[in-house]
């Protein structure tokens, strides 16, 4: 019977920004969170970012407890190899791309105990693909967060050709001790969030370079037109630039010329003007 409380044990391989707001909220729903990044620097801003978000959620009255109590369930580790074999659960959420996830994949698999379920929080990358690099691939499974991690309410499950019913089943109950909902989709690039998400960003970023209409009418025609709570150009920074281009490209690759990046989108990258993150992208975010 699958699990409907939070996991136990969670480790999260990757401190960015997505990895870091999922082990915030798996950090408040309950469970005992370890989280690893390339090196100690890098662990201890990941860190510092998991404290800021579990403050903001104190104050804000939407988390009970102790930060003491919350912080205490929460530990930095450098090197995947301190994690415990009966760990719950693994998230890898390292940068897109593919080469660096089969590897850690495949290192973490050496690791846990074959009843660990281990999930990818790849945004567009086939998990049949990644699950070549998993032991006991049935307990492989895609579990695409959405940013803000803390605010989303979405969680896409990916089940590949050999992830097992009783592992979705698991990943799908945690889901919801996480208090967000999750839809269930079959393995494909892109899977359907990234594909329709990347496909109406590359098209806004072509209206904007045939100026059609400048970044701000855009987005507001979405919002107030579609109802949409984000318009893509905005979403797009959010999500960052460079991440948007290295999808859609990877989509490019496998499902064909209609995910083709503007050149506008690359031009923007090679400027480093990636999205909020650098504090410029299609909006000002200084």
């Amino acid at each position: 019977m699958p699990i409907k409380s939070a996991p136990n044990t969670v480790v999260v391989v990757g401190g960015g920004r997505m990895g870091s707001g999922i082990a915030q909220v798996f950090l408040q729903a309950g469970s005992e969170v370890l989280l690893s990044d390339l090196d100690q620097p890098s662990g201890e801003r990941a860190l510092e970012r998991v404290h800021q978000g579990i403050e903001i959620a104190i104050a804000h009255g939407w988390q009970e407890g102790s930060k003491s109590e919350l912080f205490g369930r929460l530990r930095q580790i450098v090197k995947i190899e301190e994690m415990a074999p009966g760990t719950d659960l693994v998230v890898e959420a390292v940068p897109e791309i593919p080469e660096l996830k089969l590897r850690l994949l495949a290192d973490i698999s050496k690791i846990v105990s074959p009843e660990t379920v281990i999930a990818s929080n790849t945004s567009s990358i086939s998990i049949n693909s990644l699950a070549s690099a998993v032991s006991h691939p049935e307990r492989f499974v895609g579990a695409h967060f959405f940013n803000p991690v803390p605010k989303s309410r979405l969680v896409e499950i990916v089940k590949g050709s050999r992830t097992s019913e009783d592992s979705i089943s698991q990943i799908v109950s945690w889901v919801t001790s996480l208090d967000k909902e999750s839809v269930i989709v079959r393995d494909s690039p892109g899977f359907a969030s990234s594909r329709l998400g990347v496909l109406l960003g590359l098209e806004a970023i072509r209206i904007l370079e045939e100026k059609v209409a400048d970044a701000e009418s855009i987005d507001r025609a979405m919002t107030l037109g579609y109802a949409h709570a984000m318009g893509p150009l905005r979403s797009t920074d959010l999500v960052g630039l460079d991440v948007r281009l290295a999808i859609a490209e990877y989509l490019q690759q496998t499902l064909g010329d209609r995910f083709e990046p503007p050149q506008l989108l690359r031009d923007l990258v090679a400027e480093g003007r990636l999205g909020r993150k650098s504090g410029r992208g299609f909006f000002d975010w200084t």
